[in-house]
C-alpha cells in the first residue's frame, strides 16, 4: 500500500495536466497561438526544468505513444472528410500528397547539405522528416472554422494522405543497405509494398467496418463508440504487421465509413472525436518533453532550424509545391492558401525520433532542428491561417458549437429522412417554404438558425446557413433546391 500515495499524486498530475491543455483552446484564441504550439513549448521548457523527473520516457516509448495518437487522429480524420468530399478531389489529393512529399523531401534535403553542412544521407532524412504536413495541427488550428468547398478537402485530404507516404518513405530510407542504384530500387520496392498494402487492406479494413456497424447489434450504445475505434486500431495493426503502411490504412478506413449510415453513428463520430483531440495534446506533449528547449536552441542548432523554416515556408512550399499543384484548378487566393498552411507538425518530429532510435550519425541535430522548425510553422504560418484566409479571400465559417441536441431515437433506420444545408444562392435562399417546388410526398420538418429552431410554416422564409430536416422518398428531388446554382 506504500505506493497508492505516490500513485494518486501523478494522476492528480496527469488529470491537471489533461484540464489544463483542455481549456488552452480558449487562451489559444485570445492569444492567437495554435495549441499545439502551447503543449510543445510548454513541455519542452518542463523538461528543461526537471530533467530527471520528465525525461524518463525513451524514444521507443514516445514513438509508441504518439502512433497510437496519430491512429486516432487519422481515423477522426478521415470519418470527417467522408467519401462525399473526397471522392471530388480524390486525384488531387493522391497528387498533391505523394508528388508534394517527394518534391519538398527532395528541395529540403539540397538545401541541408549545400547550405548547413548535412551529410547526403542526413540531409535526405531531414528532408524526408520535414516533407509531410500536419493533421492534427491543421485541424487544430481550423478549430471551429470550416473552409469551403474543394480547398478544405484538399488541405484536409493532403495533410492526412501524405503523413503516410512521409512515414513509408523513412522507412524504407532507413531501412535500405548499401549504396548506388541497389538502394534505391530496395528502397522503392518497400515504399511501393507499403503502400499497396496500406491501400488494399485500408479499403478492406473500411468496408469490414461499415458492414460491421450496419449488421452486427450490440447490446449497450456505448460499446459501440469503443468498437470503432478498436477497430481502426486493429487495421493498423494487421496493416503494419504485413509490412504496409497502417496509417493510410487507417485513413482509408475513417473515409470509408465516413458516410455510412449506421445506429449510433452520431455517438461513434462524438468519441472518435474526443479520442482525437486526446490524442493531439498526448502527442504534442510526449514530443515536448523529448527534447529539452535549451537543447533544441543550442549549440547553433536554433538558427538552423530558423533558416530552414524561413526556406521551407516562403521558398520550398511556394515554388516547389506550387508547381506540383499547377495541374489543380484552384483560384489564385485558393492556391496561395493551400500553399500557406501546409502546417508541420507531429509526425516530422514522429520521424525525428525514427533517426535517433536508428542512431543516425549527427541524430541528435537532426532532431533539434526538425523540432524547431515545426514550432516555427505551427506558431508563424498556423497564427496567421485565418488572417491570410480573409487576405486571400477563401470562404471560411466558424461552425459554432451547439450544445443542446433535440432528437428521437428508432429501433429500425428512418427512412426518407434527410438533412441539407441552404447554400448561398441556392433556389431554397431567400424563399419561404411554401414557395418552395416540393413534390406532395415532401414535408420540411424542422429549420435550425445560428443554433436556434425556426417554426416551420409555409411563409417562413430560408436563408442561407440554415440547417433543415426534410422527409421525402428520395433526397435526389429535393438536394438541388438546397445547392448554390
Amino acid at each position: 500500500m506504500h505506493d497508492v500515495a505516490p500513485f494518486a499524486l501523478v494522476v492528480v498530475a496527469c488529470a491537471l495536466a489533461v484540464l489544463a491543455a483542455a481549456g488552452s483552446s480558449r487562451l489559444s484564441e485570445r492569444l492567437r497561438i495554435p495549441a499545439p504550439a502551447i503543449f510543445l513549448v510548454a513541455a519542452s521548457v518542463c523538461a528543461d526544468l526537471w530533467p530527471h523527473e520528465l525525461g524518463s520516457l525513451s524514444i521507443r516509448t514516445d514513438q509508441r505513444i504518439v502512433t497510437v495518437a496519430l491512429v486516432l487522429i487519422l481515423f477522426d480524420g478521415g470519418m470527417h472528410i467522408g467519401m462525399k468530399r473526397f471522392r471530388p478531389v480524390a486525384g488531387g489529393v493522391v497528387w498533391l500528397g505523394v508528388a508534394g512529399t517527394f518534391v519538398t523531401g527532395g528541395a529540403v534535403a539540397l538545401l541541408a547539405h549545400g547550405l548547413f553542412g548535412f551529410d547526403w544521407r542526413g540531409a535526405l532524412l531531414l528532408g524526408t522528416a520535414l516533407a509531410p504536413t500536419d493533421p492534427a495541427v491543421v485541424f487544430s488550428v481550423l478549430g471551429r472554422r470550416e473552409v469551403s468547398g474543394r480547398t478544405g478537402t484538399l488541405l484536409e485530404g493532403e495533410s492526412g494522405a501524405n503523413d503516410p507516404v512521409g512515414i513509408a518513405l523513412m522507412l524504407a530510407i532507413l531501412g535500405a543497405t548499401g549504396a548506388g542504384w541497389g538502394a534505391v530500387a530496395h528502397g522503392a520496392g518497400e515504399f511501393a509494398l507499403q503502400m499497396v498494402l496500406g491501400i488494399v487492406l485500408g479499403v478492406a479494413g473500411g468496408l469490414g467496418l461499415r458492414w460491421l456497424l450496419q449488421h452486427v447489434p450490440l447490446p449497450n450504445e456505448a460499446l459501440y463508440p469503443l468498437r470503432a475505434v478498436a477497430f481502426a486500431l486493429l487495421v493498423y495493426g494487421v496493416t503494419t504487421l504485413a509490412h504496409g503502411s497502417g496509417f493510410l490504412a487507417v485513413l482509408l478506413a475513417g473515409i470509408l465509413v465516413g458516410d455510412v449510415r449506421a445506429p449510433y453513428k452520431r455517438e461513434i463520430e462524438r468519441f472518435a472525436s474526443a479520442a482525437s483531440s486526446l490524442g493531439e495534446i498526448v502527442a504534442f506533449t510526449v514530443l515536448g518533453l523529448s527534447i529539452p528547449i535549451s537543447q533544441a536552441f543550442g549549440h547553433g542548432r536554433g538558427w538552423t532550424g530558423l533558416a530552414l523554416a524561413a526556406l521551407l515556408i516562403l521558398v520550398v512550399r511556394p515554388v516547389f509545391v506550387g508547381l506540383v499543384i499547377a495541374p489543380i484548378r484552384l483560384r489564385r487566393g485558393e492556391r496561395a492558401f493551400v500553399l500557406w498552411a501546409g502546417l508541420k507538425g507531429a509526425v516530422p518530429i514522429l520521424l525525428g525520433t525514427y533517426v535517433l532510435a536508428e542512431g543516425v550519425r549527427g541524430g541528435e541535430r537532426i532532431y533539434a532542428v526538425i523540432f524547431v522548425v515545426v514550432l516555427v510553422s505551427v506558431l508563424v504560418q498556423g497564427g496567421l491561417v485565418p488572417t491570410l484566409a480573409r487576405v486571400w479571400e477563401v470562404r471560411m465559417r466558424v461552425v459554432e458549437p451547439e450544445p443542446w441536441a433535440l432528437g428521437m431515437r428508432f429501433r429500425d433506420e428512418p427512412e426518407g429522412l434527410h438533412r441539407f444545408e441552404v447554400e448561398a444562392g441556392s433556389a431554397a435562399d431567400g424563399t419561404t417554404i411554401g414557395d418552395l417546388p416540393l413534390e406532395e410526398d415532401v414535408w420540411i420538418s424542422m429549420v435550425s438558425r445560428s443554433g436556434r429552431l425556426v417554426q416551420v410554416r409555409g411563409t417562413t422564409e430560408l436563408v442561407a446557413g440554415d440547417e433543415v430536416l426534410a422527409l421525402a422518398a428520395d433526397d435526389a428531388l429535393v438536394a438541388g433546391l438546397f445547392k448554390a446554382r
